[in-house]
């Protein structure tokens, strides 16, 4: 038998290697994890990983046990947020001032900082993947460091929002009518400063921008409505736990 970093012989009863230090056993124990890593999954370990998460998301935030009301009154605040928003069409979402575009616009300019030195197509699109991966990436946050799935159900609230604020300026890709930020407009700017015009030109896909626009509000509709059933659902559990104890 040889140690199997080094090559030095060793007998059955070593459990380290006397030349190079290797400890015997963690190394057994890292080829067994390293050969699971390479193999893909079944579809009944798929299939049993999706009902697990499945599970953990529909697990009631530890405090809303102690403080129920108040989530209510929290769940019942964004309910109502979210269908002012909902509502409107586009052109609406485009004019006057929302609150939530001035939360999510450092976040898109930061996609374009980010995301610019992949050249300008993906540097265009940076500025919408930035301000879609905050939400996602705070759900994330909250659901592996404290289990709470209420509030990982208010950023999917923010980032279906994030869609209704996306599509007034896909719709205006050919009009360039919206303010742009700098007191620009899409069409008094130079090709390329309008995100949305870019993009879609680049594409060939100009001449879609008000229904890309109306499915992307629709996408975002669809998604906060989600998130405010699921929200919903974690009240109910919780009150419904709590009242059979």
């Amino acid at each position: 038998m040889q140690c199997p970093k080094c090559q030095q012989p060793r007998t059955e009863q070593q459990t380290t290697c006397s030349q190079c230090g290797l400890v015997f056993h963690k190394y057994d124990d890292y080829l067994r994890r390293k050969e699971n890593l390479a193999q893909p999954a079944s579809r009944s370990e798929l299939r049993e990983r999706l009902i697990a998460l499945r599970g953990s998301l529909a697990v009631p935030t530890p405090s809303m046990d102690r403080y129920l009301g108040g989530y209510l009154v929290l769940w019942g605040l964004f309910g109502v947020w979210g269908l002012s928003y909902m509502v409107l069409s586009v052109e609406e979402l485009g004019r006057g001032f929302h609150f939530m575009h001035q939360v999510n616009l450092p976040f898109h300019e930061a996609g374009h900082v980010i995301f610019g030195f992949l050249g300008q197509f993906i540097g265009s699109l940076g500025g919408t993947l930035g301000q879609l991966a905050i939400p996602i990436i705070c759900g994330v946050a909250l659901l592996k460091t404290r289990q709470d799935t209420f509030g990982a159900s208010l950023c999917l609230w923010w980032f279906g929002q994030n869609f209704l604020d996306i599509a007034p300026y896909m719709a205006d890709a050919r009009a360039g009518e919206l303010p742009l930020l700098g007191g620009n407009y899409g069409k008094s700017s130079p090709y390329g400063f309008h995100d949305w015009e870019y993009l879609l030109g680049e594409t060939g896909l100009l001449a879609y921008d008000q229904t890309l626009a109306a499915l992307v509000q629709n996408l975002g509709r669809l998604i906060m409505l989600v998130a405010m059933l699921w929200g919903g659902y974690l009240l109910w559990r919780a009150h419904r736990d709590k009242s059979n104890r």
